[in-house]
């Protein structure tokens, strides 16, 4: 008799936690690692209409590298919708102001642009030092 492989489905998705520490990390790189996690490519049962990712906790956000001069050229757009609401904003200034934002931002343009992309980013959870709340999640597992 012919063993048959049997399809992914939610019920059979194990989430697991993983930790990621970006300190004097280049920023593409681990945004990278950290998509392919949200995404579930690490799994041997990924399919790419299941949300089969796993969690992911990012510390150290404010020690993130960048190659180049993107320091000083790098800029971020917001628009408010209103006429004359385009906000530019620096690499720099916004690194100061809140360096968690370059971390998603970098990861959300690495995502599928699809329905479950908002999904995927609900389980990423960046914080700025090296402490964080879901010490007791990754008891399970860890990995960096």
């Amino acid at each position: 008799m012919q063993q048959m492989t049997q399809p992914t489905t939610l019920k059979t998705v194990k989430r697991e936690w993983h930790l990621v520490d970006v300190k004097d990390q280049t920023l593409g790189r681990i945004a990278s690692k950290i998509a392919q996690y949200l995404m579930g490519k690490n799994k041997p049962y990924f399919v790419r209409n299941l949300d089969c990712g796993d969690y992911v906790i990012v510390t150290n956000a404010k020690e993130i590298k960048i190659t180049g001069k993107k320091e000083q050229q790098k800029v971020y757009y917001r628009y408010s919708g209103y006429p004359g609401g385009l906000t530019i904003e620096s690499y720099d200034k916004m690194k100061a102001r809140d360096p968690r934002f370059i971390i998603m931002h970098a990861v959300k343009g690495m995502l599928p642009q699809n329905r479950l992309r908002d999904k995927m980013l609900r389980r990423l959870k960046v914080f700025v030092g090296p402490e964080h709340r879901f010490a007791e999640k990754l008891k399970t597992k860890s990995d960096a």
